[in-house]
């Protein structure tokens, strides 16, 4: 398997992509939709402005892996190597991807658009979901405990499904947790 270390990759296609272990790689403004990533690892890199809707992420590890202004529709996380996996989402669309039962501790979300993604039994205590927009987000039997949701929109979560202690919410998303209830706030 090729490997490769701190390389800049610049407005790549899936064509010109190489299957391999990427380290402290960038990959900027690539257009890697619906591409098959089965075989690569990456750890240490980072993705800016690149297309990742719909790839293939079997078994594929990501090691502190970092996502700036990407788009990433439809991906299935919850299939990618689950050993030491971490995620740094930054003002990214995530709209319908799945992290279905994945440990995800710590992981960042900030000022996403994440529509009907599913985190169904997925540990996220200390995740960060500021400023995100969580629409039609499926929270069930989640470890959400010191997660942050602070000026995070339009989230639904049942706190008698989910464990949220410690988790931290502004006055303006107490709908978001009352809802089940029909409790009107404000």
């Amino acid at each position: 398997m090729s490997f490769f270390s701190d390389q800049t990759y610049q407005n790549l296609s899936s064509t010109d992509f190489q299957i391999g272990e990427y380290e402290a790689c960038s990959f900027v403004g690539c257009n890697f939709s619906n591409f098959n990533f089965q075989g690569s690892s990456f750890e240490n890199c980072t993705f800016r402005n690149c297309d990742l809707s719909n790839a293939k992420v079997s078994s594929v590890s990501f090691r502190q892996v970092k996502f700036e202004s990407c788009k990433i529709l439809g991906v299935h996380f919850n299939v990618a190597n689950p050993f030491l996996l971490e995620f740094n989402f930054q003002g990214c669309q995530l709209d319908y991807c799945n992290y279905f039962n994945l440990k995800l501790k710590k992981s960042i979300f900030k000022n996403c658009r994440m529509l009907e993604v599913d985190f169904s039994q997925a540990d996220l205590s200390g995740a960060d979901f500021q400023g995100s927009d969580l629409s039609g987000v499926v929270f069930d039997r989640t470890n959400l405990e010191k997660a942050d949701f602070r000026e995070a929109q339009n989230y639904r979560l049942d706190p008698e499904t989910n464990r949220i202690k410690g988790a931290r919410f502004d006055l303006e998303g107490l709908p978001g947790l009352l809802g089940k209830w029909g409790i009107k706030v404000g």
